[in-house]
């Protein structure tokens, strides 16, 4: 079997001695960008990383020797190039083009399988076929800048300001920047974007005043015929002031997040607003010349940018994190802000917690007890998903409205307010990194023991009572209910027999899931003003009264979120079997306390004739699906905290070595608070 040789690339001799010869072959190609993209992939370096330059120079010299090549590629390139439309890359590339995320998604996913190819009259054409992998930006950014101007010098290239005359580069620029600040404004007088700073209400939009100040400019640029403007212009100098004002509203509108909430459309219009506004930073400088060969500088730089923005425009991965960010954020600040309260500090909030998670234990029993008898109900599979979620999710809001306290719910608040705390710590200047990480293991080892004691309280109450309950229902109806199923129960606890740490992997993705809803419910509320139209509903205050109405509007603001969330975890956790049979899946939940429960009517079912292995594998369990259950939502919980603020993943390492300090230095402090009374 013969292999076919890899494909090399040809030199630059053999490029010029094939195309500008004396048979001039190019001029046969004059319309065909591939000679171009042959050009530049032989430039282009095949390990980019291992590169740190990228030398232009033997081009140089073969130009600067022969007058024919130097020539023939330069009227090449200025046949390729003449007329190209490229205000569509200035105004349209790498930006938002709709308030719907997931469109956005769908549009850049789909254009990277099969790309969007322009019309051949434009430069997004020629950009396309040449310059067409997304790495083309960095290396080029890495040839010296004093070769790409002796090439510039070379070809005998003309700087965009020679002319304003329709389809020109400068006249191009012009439109760019024209659509540009239509397109801002546009975006920022929508009612949804105004209702998010309120503290300009009643000023005049700077959106609109720069539209004003730009035109101005534009039609100075065309009445004198200079074609660019000085630095010292008082025209351009409003016009750098109005872009502050308008970023400053920008930004504004983002920090009001906070107070009144923010949506998945309006995050995307004001990061839309805000991407253009950028790129408006990139191309007002174009227009302004000091020294003449600022000229061939800003050309250079606007081919820089002109393939940078082309390349970049269908960047699925930034535009998740662009867009994902903030909305990231105003979720975890309220997990974080929920999570506060399950952060123990002195001894009597320690035994407080443990009574929360005793009460919640207790409930939790119950809900083992009546799945067992939901089970005996003949009815298909989603009848088992329906009634099951349904049993779950009342002892989850059960628990949530009692004050009661679930452990496996704490660590996805718990991490946000860790990270939180690890953030507010890295913005203090005054303190040495080593105390700042020394203060945030001190704080761990309180989350720590917090979780500890929210696990027995759970655990260790869950137990009996869920024993007591199906001894008492044998008593009182002379039926073990758990007789014929004890051995699924008990084995089903088994990390070595069943899938147990993957079914309690699943909660812990479940676990996590309900504090983003819980959070983005909260997030949506406020932004809604759900609140204060409770609050003002005209009907609602003349049948409950103004006091109570009130009320109303407090208690939701307080519980719902919470509600939803323990719904949707119910859910979760209750249909997961049914759509495991549907897919032919070996899908399942295993939650810690759940697993408490189960064994204790697993093993009154075989009437406690239950093997040594047997009981060791389904006790050994229980803290295997808790150690697990933790894991899974608190490092879920943690990376989405630290994605929200702008934390490097390479902190953890100093983390884990701080906390690691504090354990051997003070162990026990994970697990029981101080003997000093607070």
């Amino acid at each position: 079997m013969k292999f076919r040789k890899p494909r090399t690339k040809k030199t630059f001799e053999e490029f010029f001695k094939l195309n500008f010869d004396e048979n001039n072959l190019w001029e046969y190609k004059a319309d065909d960008v591939d000679m171009l993209a042959e050009l530049v992939d032989i430039i282009r370096p095949k390990e980019l990383k291992t590169v740190l330059s990228v030398d232009i120079n033997p081009l140089l010299e073969l130009l600067r020797d022969n007058e024919r090549y130097s020539s023939g590629l330069a009227a090449y390139l200025k046949g390729i190039l003449k007329n190209k439309k490229f205000s569509k890359i200035l105004t349209d590339a790498g930006i938002l083009t709709d308030a719907d995320f997931f469109f956005e998604v769908k549009k850049r996913l789909f254009a990277k399988l099969i790309p969007d190819q322009p019309k051949k009259d434009t430069l997004e054409y020629v950009l396309n076929q040449v310059f067409f992998m997304k790495t083309d930006p960095e290396w080029i950014s890495k040839i010296a800048y004093r070769q790409v101007e002796d090439l510039f010098e070379l070809l005998n290239f003309r700087a965009i300001y020679i002319s304003t005359a329709p389809r020109t580069p400068l006249a191009e620029l012009l439109f760019a920047m024209e659509v540009t600040l239509h397109r801002i404004a546009g975006r920022a007088l929508e009612s949804e974007v105004i209702q998010m700073v309120p503290e300009y209400e009643n000023l005049e939009s700077p959106f609109l005043a720069i539209q004003k100040e730009f035109a101005l400019i534009t039609d100075k640029l065309l009445e004198e015929r200079k074609n660019y403007i000085s630095p010292g212009d008082l025209g351009y100098k409003q016009i750098l002031i109005l872009y502050k004002q308008c970023v400053d509203y920008v930004d504004t509108a983002f920090k009001n997040s906070a107070k009144y909430g923010i949506s998945l459309r309006v995050n995307q219009s004001l990061l839309r607003i805000r991407q253009y506004l950028y790129r408006l930073k990139t191309l007002l400088p174009l227009l302004v010349l000091e020294k003449v060969e600022d000229a061939k500088r800003n050309t250079i730089y606007l081919a820089y940018d002109l393939i940078e923005y082309n390349c970049d425009k269908n960047n699925v991965r930034k535009l998740i994190n662009e867009s994902t960010q903030l909305l990231s954020y105003e979720v975890t600040q309220h997990t974080a802000n929920t999570g506060e309260s399950y952060i123990t500090k002195s001894r009597n909030e320690y035994f407080r917690m443990f009574w929360k998670s005793a009460g919640g234990g207790v409930i939790v029993a119950f809900a083992c007890i009546f799945k067992v008898l939901l089970s005996k109900i003949d009815t298909s599979a989603f009848g088992y998903a329906f009634l099951y979620s349904i049993n779950y999710a009342l002892a989850f809001i059960g628990i949530y409205l009692c004050g009661f306290s679930l452990a496996t719910k704490q660590p996805a608040m718990t991490a946000a307010a860790l990270v939180r705390a690890l953030e507010t710590g890295r913005k203090n200047k005054d303190v040495d990194e080593d105390e700042k990480h020394r203060a945030f293991a001190e704080f761990f080892a309180r989350v720590f023991r917090s979780q500890f004691i929210a696990f027995v309280g759970n655990v260790i109450v869950a137990f009996p009572v869920a024993l007591l309950g199906i001894w008492l229902i044998d008593i009182v109806f002379q039926y073990n209910i758990a007789l014929t199923k004890w051995f699924k129960l008990v084995n089903d606890l088994s990390p070595i027999h069943s899938a147990a740490v993957f079914h309690a992997a699943i909660a812990g993705v479940f676990l996590f899931l309900s504090g983003i809803i819980a959070g983005s419910v909260a997030n949506r509320d406020k932004h809604r003003n759900i609140y204060y139209r409770i609050q003002e509903h005209p009907l609602l205050k003349m049948s409950l009264g103004r006091v109570r109405t009130q009320k109303l509007s407090e208690w939701y603001e307080k519980k719902w979120a919470g509600i939803v969330s323990n719904f949707w975890f119910g859910v979760f956790m209750g249909s997961t079997g049914s759509i495991g049979m549907f897919l032919g899946l070996n899908l399942d939940i295993r939650h810690i306390t759940f697993a408490s429960g189960n064994l204790a009517l697993g093993l009154y079912g075989a009437n406690y004739n239950v093997s040594n292995a047997m009981l060791f594998w389904g006790i050994f369990g229980i803290g295997i699906i808790g150690l697990v259950n933790f894991l899974v939502s608190f490092g879920l919980s943690v990376g989405l905290a630290f994605r929200s603020r702008n934390i490097p993943l390479s902190e953890l390492g100093l983390i884990a070595r701080s906390i690691w300090k504090y354990f051997k230095h003070k162990p026990a402090s994970f697990f029981f608070p101080s003997l000093k009374k607070s």
